[in-house]
């Protein structure tokens, strides 16, 4: 295996992304239209935070109710908002840290996401799933 890829060569670019002021309807139906299971919040283009489906499913009953049944999940939507549920203490990595570096991180942190950032700018994000596509490839 290659030693010091970058990890821009498989992190994803195109990072759907929510504002800190946007509310968790609005995530829910972002994690599902794309099928994904992070997204970091920003504040004109720096990261401040970033929430997991998993976090949004602590404090609802998404996958207890009914898939036409959103009156339930609205009113526990209502009762948070986005920065009462995001992570806020973010790890974040710069493009040229090497995909050993990152999975290191991944590792002993036990997270599955770590934002890219370029000069207080978010410029990607890497998951888990990245990482073993990538091994994959290279196996």
């Amino acid at each position: 295996m290659e030693r010091g890829v970058p990890i821009s060569t498989i992190m994803t670019k195109d990072v759907i992304t929510l504002s800190h002021k946007d509310d968790l309807e609005t995530a829910e139906m972002l994690f599902k239209r794309h099928k994904i299971r992070h997204i970091p919040v920003v504040k004109e283009k720096a990261i401040i935070g970033i929430l997991s489906y998993t976090d949004l499913l602590r404090i609802s009953f998404a996958d207890a109710v009914d898939e036409y049944e959103s009156d339930i999940d609205t009113v526990v939507y209502n009762m948070f908002t986005i920065e009462q549920v995001m992570a806020k203490n973010v790890v974040s990595v710069p493009p040229y840290a090497t995909i050993k570096e990152v999975s290191r991180i991944l590792g002993e942190k036990e997270f599955h996401a770590l934002p890219v950032v370029e000069n207080g700018k978010l410029v990607g994000i890497v998951t888990t799933t990245d990482l073993i596509k990538y091994l994959i490839k290279k196996l």
